[in-house]
């Protein structure tokens, strides 16, 4: 036996534990580092249960292991823009690109009850809604994303219009904010007043869609007493039927003498342990930035250990290559990566990187990219357009990515805003927009671990595997570094493997 785990089978039984001889063979198969802190947690919580056994079922659910004897491991991919991409030129190929954005974002509405009093712009302009009582009527009226929310005042009327667009202009003074929101038919400025209504129309962004229930104001102003997202569906999660887990992780930057690459070694050699979690792993989602690339920032040479693309990539397929073969590994690219930066990204190019295209393991995406995982929808995004909602947004941040990812799904499209730090290609498809809402959203970019749900889907931003930067550290900015999520896709309970403090002392710069 090994010592540590005489340790711990010393501790259970010092405290009154009898530990079934089953889930000795359990604890044979935990690092040494991860076996006191399991076994410690796992006597206090059977204390608090009042029972005093320990055998391999409680095990399992500390591990978040279930007892399925086979593990699952299918998969589809859903969504890829390689080899999608169909670029327009100039006016002409953005004018394609967002009516794309409007009928997609109209499509998914279609099916609401405000749908059926939906009208186009023109058409409103040409017969607009009734002027208010002689009496006055008040502008009272609210914000909603799908019944949620206000549905307005107790005046409210079940005949006002609505139309929808994408918002091209806001502004906010003491007591209202106006917002001008685009359909292909033409414009229109709507006034929110309502507390509600406002407070909707403050969080929206330049370039989102959305849907406005309109009434007459005093002196023919349109008044907005309600402003809607497209949003989610609350809807229950699909699940894998076994207890199959996939791995999270975004921004490793292979290539930079900042990534910590005893790290990740270290995890590669826990997929290929006897851990029962570990064993139960089927997938590994690679986030983007997997390179630092070359050329992304002024002397970055002096910052790097491989100084091309091509020598990048082919470290991270050696690095990859450490993986057990049965774990499926999906890559899609970031900022950093080679190849096209503007949004959508095709996969990176084989050219660059062909030992990764050879790996029988390696599905090499576009991003974004959404794929099935034993029934378990996932939707990969780099999350570049993190940097214009948190500048748009004084309510948003880095430190806290799980609230971004919100905004996205709510605006259900993963770059709202045109214009800003993130390049959009004209496409002739707008193939940025959420059509079918994810069980798991995964993003990265911002280097912080975060996690959240919203309406049923699992948001989870994965960190980095890159140390602290001289560029972070002059802006102090602390990064999560070193750590793998692992969610199981039956439960959806959400494990972080540690493997910084696992490894040992951090390992620093090269």
């Amino acid at each position: 036996m090994r010592r540590d785990v005489a340790q711990a089978l010393s501790y259970a039984l010092s405290r009154g534990f009898q530990v079934h001889p089953d889930a000795l063979l359990t604890l044979e198969g935990i690092e040494p580092n991860a076996l006191r802190k399991l076994i410690r947690d796992l006597v206090k919580e059977k204390g608090r249960q009042g029972a005093h056994h320990i055998g391999p079922a409680d095990l399992d659910e500390i591990l978040g292991v279930g007892g399925d004897e086979e593990v699952d491991a299918e998969f589809e991919v859903i969504s890829n823009p390689t080899g999608r991409t169909a670029s327009g030129e100039g006016a002409s190929g953005y004018a394609a690109l967002f009516l794309s954005r409007f009928e997609k974002l109209k499509a998914i509405v279609s099916d609401r009850p405000e749908a059926k009093r939906m009208r186009t712009i023109q058409a409103l302009a040409s017969s607009p809604p009734p002027p208010p009582h002689p009496r006055g009527r008040r502008e009272e009226g609210g914000g909603k994303e799908e019944g949620e929310g206000r549905r307005g005042g107790g005046n409210k009327r079940d005949d006002d219009p609505c139309v929808c667009g994408l918002v091209s202009d806001k502004s906010t003074d003491r007591t209202l904010t106006r917002i001008t929101i685009d359909d292909p038919t033409g414009s229109v400025d709507l006034v929110a007043y309502d507390e509600g209504a406002r407070k909707s129309a403050e969080a929206l962004f330049n370039d989102q869609f959305v849907v406005a229930r309109v009434a007459a104001g005093r002196g023919g102003a349109l008044v907005a007493r309600e402003i809607m997202s497209p949003g989610v569906a609350d809807a229950a999660s699909r699940r894998s039927k076994t207890d199959a887990y996939a791995v999270f992780l975004s921004d490793l930057h292979v290539g930079s003498r900042f990534f910590l690459e005893r790290e990740f070694r270290y995890l590669a050699s826990w997929l290929s342990g006897p851990d029962p979690t570990a064993r139960r792993v089927r997938f590994v989602m690679l986030g983007g930035d997997v390179v630092d690339g070359v050329g992304i920032y002024p002397e970055q040479d002096k910052e790097l250990l491989q100084l091309t693309a091509g020598a990048q990539m082919s470290k991270l397929a050696s690095l990859l290559s450490l993986i057990p073969g049965h774990i499926r590994i999906f890559v899609i690219p970031g900022n950093h990566d080679p190849g096209r930066r503007a949004l959508p990204q095709p996969a990176i190019p084989e050219s660059v990187c062909p030992d990764m295209y050879a790996m029988p393991n390696v599905e090499m995406l576009g991003n974004p990219a959404s794929v099935s995982l034993n029934g378990v929808r996932v939707t990969m995004f780099h999350g570049q357009s993190a940097d214009d909602l948190v500048k748009a947004a004084p309510g948003l941040s880095y430190d806290e990515p799980a609230p971004v990812m919100e905004a996205l799904l709510r605006a259900r499209h993963l770059s709202p805003v045109y214009g800003s730090q993130t390049p959009i290609a004209p496409e002739t498809e707008d193939m940025l927009v959420i059509d079918e809402a994810p069980d798991i959203l995964h993003t990265g970019h911002v280097h912080r671990l975060g996690f959240g749900k919203y309406r049923g889907v699992l948001m989870i931003n994965s960190g980095t595997w890159q140390s602290q930067t001289p560029f972070q550290q002059a802006r102090g900015i602390q990064p999560d570094a070193g750590q793998a999520v692992l969610v199981n896709l039956k439960t959806f309970k959400v494990l972080i493997k540690d493997c910084a403090g696992e490894a040992g002392p951090a390992s620093g710069p090269v």
